[in-house]
Formats: structure tokens, sequence, C-alpha cells
């Protein structure tokens, strides 16, 4: 395992006594995958990132990068890491091609070496014209770009992502995701938090939710959606509720649909899938008076709300 998190602890003390911002977090992420921790603002998502990173220290636990138990060898550990904190830490007197070139001789490459590193990740992550420009010139976009490029200049095994689509418009967040992607390319393993479920659903092949410093669960996207019992729910409404009562009962009982329930304006459809299903809800509601259809796929955001009874966004 790349990243081992076990029994990690961080308790905070205050005016009016100890807080709890992780309580008990054990994970493990294997070489080559993207893995989120997804939750809302004060889950705890970011104070362990900060302790994985060397940014925190512990209250008890522990946490090994690549090996390399990072309270013990904190300097060993951060040769191993990349890291792209929430807010930007790009050197606003230094060129881009300099923000990423002062990052590779800092871990030891010639000048020959880390020049060419540079310009090979400028390339990469569609910078290459911008080398010249400094950051407070780019857009909000390029510069998490610039900070990821910069962050896996000296080849690490994992890329730390705190919040990465934090205050970017969703053309470049949609960029951005692409750059992560395609960091599968080099081997580099992915841990990302965030509160955004489409960008968990986009990009990570596991999902933890977290929620008050704990994990409450863990699987892939689809598999979450699957154990927590989310449906794709399709709304219909009728002309009028005459036939509601015998459409519930025709619908329901085909294959493919979990329970059906009547509304004030139709009929509210669970299915656990649609494949074939669609055309026969579609053709019976039109013999009933189809009047409008919407469909609603399950998203993470739905089992949240079933794993902790309030929304993501909180």
């Amino acid at each position: 395992m790349i990243v081992e998190v076990a029994s990690l602890h961080k308790t905070y003390q205050t005016k009016t006594g100890a807080v709890a911002a992780v309580a008990g977090i054990d994970l493990e992420v294997p070489a080559g995958e993207i893995f989120g921790l997804l939750g809302p603002n004060g889950a705890g998502k970011t104070t362990t990132i900060s302790i994985c990173t060397t940014r925190a220290l512990p209250t008890s636990g522990s946490v090994r990068i690549a090996g390399v138990d990072v309270v013990r060898e904190p300097a060993r550990a951060r040769v191993h890491m990349g890291v792209v904190p929430q807010y930007n830490t790009l050197d606003r007197s230094l060129t881009v091609f300099e923000n990423v070139y002062f990052h590779c001789r800092y871990f030891g490459m010639n000048g020959a070496a880390a020049r060419a590193r540079s310009e090979a990740l400028l390339q990469q992550f569609h910078l290459q014209e911008r080398g010249k420009a400094l950051p407070t010139q780019l857009s909000g976009g390029m510069q998490q770009r610039v900070q990821i490029a910069r962050a896996i200049a000296h080849h690490p095994e994992v890329l730390f992502l705190d919040e990465p689509s934090a205050g970017l418009d969703p053309q470049s967040r949609i960029a951005m995701w692409e750059a992560v992607t395609s960091l599968r390319k080099e081997g580099i393993t992915v841990v990302l938090t965030t509160h955004y479920m489409e960008e968990a659903d986009a990009l990570c092949d596991r999902v933890a939710v977290v929620d008050q410093g704990r994990v409450l669960a863990l699987d892939t996207p689809a598999a979450l959606k699957q154990q927590h019992g989310v449906y794709t729910v399709l709304e219909l409404k009728l002309r009028d509720q005459v036939s509601a009562p015998a459409l519930l009962r025709e619908i329901a009982a085909l294959s493919g649909v979990a329970r059906a329930e009547l509304t004030g304006e139709g009929i509210r459809v669970f299915a656990d899938q649609l494949d074939g299903l669609l055309p026969l809800v579609v053709a019976a509601a039109r013999a009933a008076g189809l009047r409008d259809l919407r469909v609603q796929e399950p998203s993470l955001e739905t089992v949240f709300l079933q794993l902790t009874g309030r929304e993501l966004r909180d």
C-alpha cells in the first residue's frame, strides 16, 4: 500500500474543551489508485490530509507513505509525495517556468535535468505558451494546473490534492479533472478531498465518505450507491390521477422496479437499473396520459444524505 492510515486521531484544545477533528480513521490506498475523501466542510478531510503530508501532527495513530512513517521521518516521507493545498502557494515573483524549475532544483536535480523536466511538464499540462507569465497573469484553472505540475516535478509516488476544484469555473474544473486523470499514465497515486459529489464520481476509483472525523462508508462510487439503496428515480406526471392506481400496479410489477408510489401529480418509480425498463415505463405511462417525465440518476449526495441525514454542502 502506498498510503496507510491507522487509528488516526487529532484533537484540538479550545476554550470550551477538546474538539476531535479526526476520530479514528483507517485507510489503505494501493499504488495507482485515485482515492477520494468526500464530506462537508469541517468533516475532518483537510486535517487528515495535513497529517498525511506532515503539516500537522496526530494526537495518536500513524500514517505511512510508501512505507515511511510521516511523524518519525517527515523529511524522508516528503520525498515520496506531492502536495497541492487548498490555497495557492505559487511564488508570485517567479514565472510559471521558474516555479516548476526551482522545485526541481530543490529536490536535487541539476540544471539541465530541471530544465528538461520543467519543459516536459509545461507541455503535459498545456502551459508551454505561458512559461514566461507570472502566476497573477493566469486564470484560476491555469494556476491550479501549474500547482499540480510543480507538485509532481520530483516524480513522487503519491499526490495529495485538497479541494482541487474550489473556486474554479466549470470549464476549468473539467480541465483540472483531465490533468488529474492523466497522472495514471505516470503511475502516480492520487488522494484528494472534495465536497463536490460529481468530482468524486468522475475521478475516484474509491471514495471514503467522511463526517465528524470518521469514515462512514468506503467503496467505489457505484458500489456505495448500490449498497445504500440508492435508486434511479423516475418522476411521472399524468394529465389526471384517474388512471394512476392501475398504472402504479402495472409499473410496480415490471422487472427492475424496486418500488413505486403515488404522488400528487402522478407516480414516482424507484428503479434498480434502467436498461430495458425505461421504454416499458414510458409506453405504459403514455397510455395512461403521461404529461411529463423526469429521470434523476443515483448520486453520492443521496448516499451521503442517507448516511448523515444532512446535505453534503452544509
